[in-house]
């Protein structure tokens, strides 16, 4: 049985390896030069490729069925997939790296199973066409045509095309009469337009975001946020930012609530800084926060309020006062777009789940063609997930074929 992966990406290379160990004839074939290409980016090259903190609700799609895939007992699948590739976990906070915080730990160990399995890859090679005749598959690409018996798509999302980005899995489905549910960036930088974005660039601190869209609280996140010249970014605005492509693609209204002092559990803000500086004897309202604002911030703050740095706490009126207090605890940043696929983590949308067996991941329309990874509609927050359903999928796919 000849079975052709399409995608040389941590998916493609899952279902290839667990097709290979029922002795099929399996062949990767990649659009870049090398395999892998992405993953060895993953998460600045460390690569944090599965979390301990497993819940349905880090994984996202329109489907109402995702049980069917994320599940203990395909979690364990992909326990089991890493610990046979001889991958040592290096385990902070729950989330894992390899031991030598090196993806390449990982791409070895891909490549050399896959090579032991007696698996062909050919890389420089971009899938053009695939057309089904009879019982068998055409795969016509650059300088490029052979037949197979069944093909796995795992050709990824739009996300990141430097890494190879592409619509050839969603053009083949489409192709094959399947719905591709809307694609829109996710895991992304949100952008802005408040005229204070250039005095806080740069700056990184601990607070609480929550997304609010037409009026309606969505999301809560904990976590390092990234103030930036075009607006705000970092894993807490990641894990947001999915809801919020999708919001603004049906012209929703969208913007965030930053808490800059989530450590602060009190009634009355204001009052607290009365009397730390009381307590401090310090009067100047920078001064008196520096402590625990970054003054950068603090500064883009106070030019936000109009109101001049070497101003003294004391000499705020009463409105100036709670202003001020208010953009510390309910700074509120509109978001008028997020930036595009180009630095896009991952995509929301993709090929219909429900046009596919979710227990072997075949297409209920074209028998022996099978989808896995960034292509299906199925993503998840940061931290691994997204690589667990890239794995995930490519041990369905490769099973069942």
């Amino acid at each position: 049985m000849k079975i052709a992966v399409i995608g040389g990406g941590p998916s493609g290379f899952a279902a290839a390896i667990k097709a290979a160990a029922k002795n099929e004839d399996i062949t990767i074939i990649e659009k870049n030069s090398k395999v892998l290409k992405k993953l060895a980016i993953t998460g600045n090259g460390k690569c944090n490729y599965f979390n301990e903190v497993q819940d349905i609700s880090k994984y996202h799609s329109s489907s109402k069925n995702l049980e069917v895939l994320i599940n203990t007992t395909n979690i364990d699948k992909v326990k089991d997939f890493w610990d046979n590739l001889g991958i040592i976990p290096y385990i902070k906070n729950g989330y894992y790296y390899p031991f030598t915080n090196n993806s390449n730990s990982i791409i070895t160990s891909l490549i050399a199973k896959a090579k032991n399995l007696g698996i062909e890859i050919i890389e420089d090679t971009i899938v053009e066409d695939i057309i089904k005749i009879d019982d068998k598959f055409l795969i016509k690409g650059n300088n490029y045509n052979e037949y197979f018996d069944k093909v796995i798509i795992a050709t990824g999302s739009l996300a990141y095309p430097k890494c190879g980005g592409t619509t050839i899995g969603y053009d083949i489905a489409k192709k094959m009469d399947h719905k591709i549910i809307k694609v829109n960036p996710s895991l992304v930088q949100l952008i802005s337009n408040m005229g204070i974005e250039k005095y806080w660039n740069g700056i990184r601190c601990q607070v609480k975001v929550t997304h609010i869209e037409s009026d309606n609280i969505l999301k809560e996140e904990y976590g390092e946020i990234q103030l930036t010249d075009y607006g705000i970014s970092g894993i807490c605005v990641f894990n947001i930012s999915r809801d919020i492509s999708i919001g603004l693609s049906n012209n929703k209204k969208e913007h965030v609530i930053i808490n800059f002092i989530p450590w602060y559990s009190g009634l009355n803000f204001q009052e607290y800084l009365d009397k730390r500086s009381e307590k401090l004897k310090i009067t100047n309202i920078i001064n008196l926060c520096e402590a625990f604002i970054n003054y950068k911030l603090l500064n883009a703050i106070l030019i936000k309020l109009k109101i001049n740095q070497d101003t003294n706490w004391q000499d705020l009126s009463e409105k100036q006062k709670k202003d001020f207090c208010q953009n510390l605890l309910h700074f509120e940043v509109p978001i008028i777009a997020t930036k595009g696929f180009d630095t896009a983590q991952v995509c929301s949308g993709g090929i219909n789940l429900e046009e596919l067996d979710l227990n072997t991941l075949e297409s209920k329309h074209v028998p022996n063609l099978y989808f896995c990874g960034e292509v299906l509609d199925l993503d998840g927050d940061c931290g691994g997930y997204n690589i667990t359903i890239a794995i995930l999928t490519g041990i369905i796919a490769g099973e069942s074929c």
